[in-house]
Parts: C-alpha cells; structure tokens; sequence
C-alpha cells in the first residue's frame, strides 16, 4: 500500500491540472432560459423564462408576464388574472414578484 498511495496522489494531482478556475460571472443580468427548474411556463403560449425579473415573459405580447399559475400586467399600474384574457384585478406592489416590480419604478 505504501507505494500505491504515491502513485494516486500523483494520478490525482495529474486530473487536476486540467481543471480550470473562473470567477464568478457578472452580475449585470441574469440569463434568459426558456424554462425554470421551478415554475412551469404558461400553458398553451410561447413564453420565455427572464432571471432578472423572476417571471415568464410572454412572447407577443406587450408588458404581460407570468409565474404560479398568475398573469400579470402593466397598463400604468399593476393588475394580475388567472388568464391572459382577464379578468384583470387592480394590485400594488406587494401582489407582483419584487424583480418585475422594480422594472416599472420611476
């Protein structure tokens, strides 16, 4: 066993110098994925996963977003639905997920 060890640290040494070390990537945004490990996209509408606001963007549609079961919509304020034909019920902040809310602040 005394001469085995010398020869697998040295195997191992050896598969470690191929290894590389990156920094952490940027914080400027967070990747744009077509799904979440999480929350399943809406059903039955194209749709896009966006980690910076926390929400499925809806694709051709303008300011409308989802996540749990919930649509959500800008139109000069806040207001939310269970479909994206409504009906739409008038919310504050505190009823949409805090990074989509931040997107809209003056």
């Amino acid at each position: 066993m005394r001469r085995a060890l010398p020869v697998i640290v040295l195997l191992g040494l050896t598969a470690l110098a191929g290894c590389a070390v990156q920094g952490p990537a940027p914080i400027s945004q967070a990747p744009i994925a077509k799904a979440h490990p999480r929350y399943a996209p809406p059903p039955g509408v194209q749709s896009h996963w966006d980690g910076s606001l926390g929400v499925y963007v809806l694709e051709g549609a303008r300011d409308l977003y989802y996540r749990e079961r919930t649509y959500y919509r800008w139109s000069q304020g806040w207001s939310w639905a269970t479909s994206p034909q409504g009906p739409w019920q008038p919310t504050d902040s505190g009823g949409v997920p805090p990074g989509l809310f931040r997107r809209y602040l003056p």
